[in-house]
C-alpha cells in the first residue's frame, strides 16, 4: 500500500483533504497532510518543499506525491530531495525550470497588467518558446480577486455541495505568498518520476486545455480527465481516490 502525501494549493490548509482520506484510507492507503506556511509573504518555493519533506516518513519508500494547483511548483522540488514513486499534479501548475510562472503566461498580459503587477520579464527572447502555448489560466479567473468570497464560490468551488462550499469559506487561509507566480524555479529539470496529471474539464482557473498540453509536453504522459471544477478534493473525493490508487 502506498503513502499519499497531500499537498494543497492557494488559500486551502491540511484540511482540504479531509473528504479525500478516508476513501484513500478506506483502501488501505496511508496519508499525510500538512500546512504550508503560504500566510508568509516572504515564503519561497524552497521553504514550502521544506515543509512537506519533514512532513514525510524516511522508511516509506511507496510515496505518492499529489500537489494540487499552486503545489504542482512545489512537490518536483520535494522529489528532488526525498525519493517518491510517483508525482500527481491536480489541476496544478506544472513548473518550467528557470523561470517562473509569470514568465510562461506574460504574453497573455496586456502592459497596464504587467505594470500593475510590477512585472518585466527579465529575457524575452527566451519566453518566446510560451508564446505559442494554450492560454494557462482560464480568462475567467485573471484579474479577480480571490479574497472576495463571491469570487471564491464562483471560480473555486463552483460545483461544490452547499456544505462544503460553506466549510471551506469557513476554512479558507490567506494567501500572502505568491512565490508560486514570481519566482524563478530552481529546479534545472525535472526530476526522473513517474508522473501523472488530472484535470477537471470545468476547471476555473487552469484551463483544460493548457493543462492537457502540458501534461503531454512536459510530463510526456496524457492527463486524465474528471469532471468539474478546480477542487475534485472537496466535490468529488471519491472519484478522485479511484484515479489517484489506479496503477494503470
Amino acid at each position: 500500500m502506498s503513502l499519499f502525501c497531500l499537498v494543497h494549493g492557494a488559500f486551502q490548509g491540511a484540511w482540504c483533504w479531509d473528504l479525500l482520506i478516508p476513501h484513500l484510507e478506506a483502501q488501505g492507503h496511508k496519508t499525510v497532510a500538512m500546512d504550508l506556511p503560504i500566510e508568509d509573504a516572504s515564503a519561497s518555493l524552497s521553504q514550502f518543499a521544506d515543509v512537506v519533506i519533514k512532513a514525510l516518513p524516511k522508511t516509506d519508500d511507496d510515496i505518492v506525491l499529489v500537489g494540487h494547483s499552486m503545489a504542482g511548483t512545489v512537490i518536483p522540488l520535494v522529489a528532488q530531495a526525498h525519493k517518491v514513486r510517483q508525482l500527481v499534479f491536480l489541476t496544478a501548475l506544472i513548473p518550467y525550470p528557470g523561470t517562473s510562472t509569470i514568465d510562461q503566461f506574460s504574453h497573455n498580459l496586456d502592459a497596464a497588467s504587467l505594470k500593475a503587477l510590477n512585472y518585466e520579464p527579465k529575457d524575452l527572447s527566451q519566453l518566446a518558446k510560451f508564446d505559442d502555448e494554450p492560454d494557462m489560466f482560464n480568462p475567467v479567473s485573471v484579474g479577480r480577486d480571490f479574497s472576495d468570497e463571491a469570487v471564491l464560490i464562483e471560480i473555486f468551488y463552483n460545483d461544490c455541495q452547499l456544505d462544503v462550499m460553506h466549510w471551506a469559506l469557513a476554512k479558507r487561509r490567506s494567501q500572502q505568498s505568491l512565490a508560486y507566480i514570481f519566482e524563478i524555479n530552481p529546479l534545472k529539470s525535472l526530476p526522473n518520476v513517474e508522473c501523472k496529471y488530472i484535470l477537471c474539464t470545468d476547471d476555473r482557473i487552469i484551463s483544460p486545455a493548457w493543462s492537457r498540453y502540458a501534461a503531454h509536453k512536459r510530463l510526456g504522459v496524457d492527463a486524465i480527465e474528471l469532471p468539474g471544477g478546480h477542487c475534485p478534493h472537496l466535490s468529488r473525493p471519491a472519484d478522485l481516490a479511484l484515479v489517484l490508487t489506479n496503477r494503470t
